[in-house]
């Protein structure tokens, strides 16, 4: 498969190195890092063999569905760089409703409802790095980091999206965007993501900085004033999604009032929000 950067991307000066097959995107763009990568590079396949989620749980692109990492590579400490999940959920939720405008989207069990309570007719981000589609995960987002020798962070962003094909063995649902009835393939999906990419990434480093990210992540989110149920290692805990904070961690309301903020952990909303262990 070819793929191509927007055109948007290459005058801002991003490289592709597009690859027929690889292990892990993430391990290859880290590899050019340690090498002395500038940053601003493009691992792509349509076929990952060896790829990793959150918490190191595999994850395998079949062929046909799409593998990307980007390095970004700056003085950023690790509680700003970790934002940039945000600006890679972003990215992907717009370049996805550029090219599948009409996909028959619709919010679904562990999806979560919009404040009113009614489901949104479109591509959802769930906390902290999945894209949602019919209530079914369509995308995860892997960020992994290192301190290079110039002391410099050096950040591989990992997409990994269901295009033609999604696993059937996991916990949660899952879809693709051929079982929404997208036409487009991994190329698409990938030129739309650099576009993307190049407009979000100049937003969160511009003026505006986070705080328009945090914005613009919010009006997608999934959610939003549901009850949920968030596994923090092993413990439980539950409330309303209110919001997410200036740092992005997960803003829940508990039974008594009190506001818990989270940094890490999986959340469920809907029926299996309210599954007592």
């Amino acid at each position: 498969m070819t793929f191509r950067l927007a055109p948007t991307a290459l005058q801002a000066g991003y490289r592709l190195e597009s690859l027929e097959a690889a292990g892990s995107t993430n391990a290859i763009a880290l590899e050019r890092a340690g090498s002395g990568d500038a940053g601003g590079l493009w691992v792509v396949t349509d076929r990952q063999e060896a790829g990793r989620g959150r918490r190191g749980r595999p994850w395998q692109t079949e062929k046909g569905n799409l593998a990307a990492s980007l390095l970004v590579v700056g003085d950023h400490d690790l509680k700003r760089t970790a934002t940039l999940g945000f600006v890679a959920g972003l990215s992907l939720h717009d370049a996805l409703s550029a090219i599948v405008p009409s996909a028959n989207v619709a919010v679904a069990l562990d999806a979560g409802r919009s404040a009113g309570g009614s489901a949104r007719n479109r591509f959802e981000l769930k906390w902290p790095n999945d894209v949602l589609a019919a209530g079914a995960k369509l995308s995860g987002i892997l960020l992994e980091s290192t301190l290079r020798q110039d002391g410099k962070q050096a950040t591989a962003i990992g997409w990994g999206v269901n295009v033609v094909s999604h696993p059937s063995d996991t916990p949660y649902p899952a879809s693709s965007l051929l079982q929404l009835g997208a036409s487009c393939d991994a190329s698409d999906v990938f030129t739309a993501l650099s576009d993307a990419w190049q407009e979000n990434y100049s937003v969160w480093n511009g003026p505006a900085g986070l705080d328009h990210i945090r914005l613009r992540w919010l009006d997608r989110a999934s959610g939003i004033g549901s009850s949920v149920a968030v596994n923090l290692d092993g413990r439980v805990a539950r409330g309303i999604f209110e919001t997410i904070d200036e740092d992005c961690r997960f803003v829940i309301r508990q039974d008594d009032g009190t506001r818990m903020h989270i940094a890490a952990g999986d959340v469920h909303f809907g029926a299996v929000s309210s599954a007592r262990n």
